[in-house]
């Protein structure tokens, strides 16, 4: 949610910064052309003013100082004219001893010029005919203390505008967190949807969520209907399997049999095996239970049903014992964890002389499983082996060796690594490292 925050305040900031200049420079921009234009007009003004001053003289045309505005009369007031007549000049006193840019054409120079003082001139140029002779009038303005209002504008502008937007980003965090509130909710519900503490979403959701609710509540109750119906089918078959297995288990004591001894014993042991999966199937079954599928391994709230039930398999002449922290969960799907312990617990107890250990810890960066038995063990150069689909080392145990392939299977599903090595009890040690996360789908 937080990082749906950070991209919806980092995007509305973005745009509102890039609008927010655009509008200001284009509101400068406009404000200026109409100053300008209205500027032009003064100064066109100024200029036909002058016009009026010059007089026929004896010599020609002559202008009448006291037609002359006082700011021309002024010394570097900022207001300057020029005025050429058959190379006849007159400049404004206001100009001292400097001169004034002369523009090539007549209308409004497009650039402003460069003036006494470090001021920047608005420079007007007009051309006449009086007097029966051409000429041509210069007039200018300081432009200088606009500019300066412009800049004041701009950097008060742009405080205003950062202000505003930190006031509508703030407003905006609000408004989303406000929005994404019912989302957050979903994702606590889901979490605990996955920890096994509820069955389906509350349905008290806006309106736009109220569709993507009810499709998930939909799917777990499909799921959960699928699964149940799974197990029921699953004990359904065993207990269905069970009395002609004992019919069979009967007939082979009947003297027909006597004759064909080596028959009768390979029946016995393909039922006794047939007979052995049902029970661990049905085990595994019943210790699945009600918790909703996706539930997360909780070692201190599943270890004693699971041992429990390997326990009630394998009988008392193997001693189970494990070992974990009180508040230690392994993040994975329930099902998942109970087939991968299932499968190891169960191989190390049909090897084990005697003894049987499981260790949950926490390490670094995951989670380490260490299962040890005092069994034989295995050799090291056959150790890759066993983990082949299949692959059995004593056709005498009971068995069909797929559990290692299974656990690898799984393991590799959950990015993790699985080592066979030497047990501190004198056997095998099977020792899983996963990951914190789950990195990938874990098996169904």
């Amino acid at each position: 949610m937080r990082s749906i925050q950070r991209r919806l305040g980092l995007g509305l900031g973005g745009a509102l910064l890039v609008v927010g200049l655009l509008l200001a420079q284009t509101s400068l921009w406009l404000f200026e052309s109409g100053l300008r234009r209205y500027l032009e007009d003064n100064l066109r003004d100024d200029s036909e003013a002058l016009l009026a001053a010059l007089v026929r003289g004896q010599n020609g045309p002559q202008l009448d100082e006291s037609r002359v505005g006082p700011a021309f009369q002024q010394p570097l007031s900022g207001h300057y004219f020029h005025i050429d007549v058959d190379g006849k000049t007159w400049r404004s006193r206001s100009l001292w001893d400097s001169t004034l840019p002369l523009p090539e054409k007549p209308g409004l120079m497009e650039a402003l010029a460069n003036g006494p003082q470090a001021q920047q001139l608005l420079v007007y140029r007009a051309d006449y005919r009086r007097l029966g002779r051409s000429l041509s009038i210069t007039v200018a303005q300081d432009y200088t203390p606009i500019l300066d209002s412009f800049r004041r504008v701009r950097i008060v502008g742009l405080a205003l505008g950062a202000g505003a937007l930190l006031l509508i980003l703030l407003l905006q965090r609000l408004t989303v967190r406000r929005a994404l509130r019912p989302l957050e909710r979903a994702r606590v519900q889901i979490a605990q949807l996955q920890d096994g503490r509820r069955g389906t979403l509350d349905s008290d959701v806006p309106d736009e969520l109220e569709p993507l609710v009810r499709q998930i509540n939909h799917l777990l109750e499909h799921t959960e209907q699928t699964l149940q119906r799974s197990r029921n089918a699953l004990g359904n078959l065993g207990h269905a399997l069970k009395t002609p297995l004992a019919v069979l288990v009967s007939l082979l004591a009947r003297s027909e049999f006597d004759a064909h001894p080596a028959l009768r014993q390979t029946l016995r042991e393909q039922l006794e095996q047939i007979e052995q999966r049902l029970a661990r199937e049905l085990g595994r079954a019943r210790l699945a239970g009600e918790v909703l599928p996706g539930a997360q391994f909780v070692c201190a709230r599943e270890l004693p049903a699971l041992f429990a039930t390997l326990q009630m398999i394998h009988g008392q002449a193997c001693v189970l014992s494990w070992e974990a922290e009180p508040h230690l969960s392994i993040q994975r799907d329930r099902e998942d964890v109970l087939e991968l312990l299932g499968n190891l617990l169960d191989n190390a107890c049909k090897w084990a002389d005697s003894k049987v250990r499981l260790q949950v810890l926490e390490a670094r960066g995951g989670i380490v499983l260490l299962i040890d038995d005092d069994g034989p063990g295995i050799e090291t150069s056959r150790r890759d082996d066993v983990l082949g689909r299949g692959v059995r080392l004593d056709e005498q145990v009971s068995g069909h060796g797929l559990g290692l392939s299974i656990v690898r299977d799984i393991v590799e599903a959950w990015r993790g690594h699985v080592d066979l090595l030497d047990s501190p009890l004198g056997g095998l040690r099977v020792s899983i490292r996963l990951p914190a996360s789950a990195g990938g789908a874990g098996p169904s």
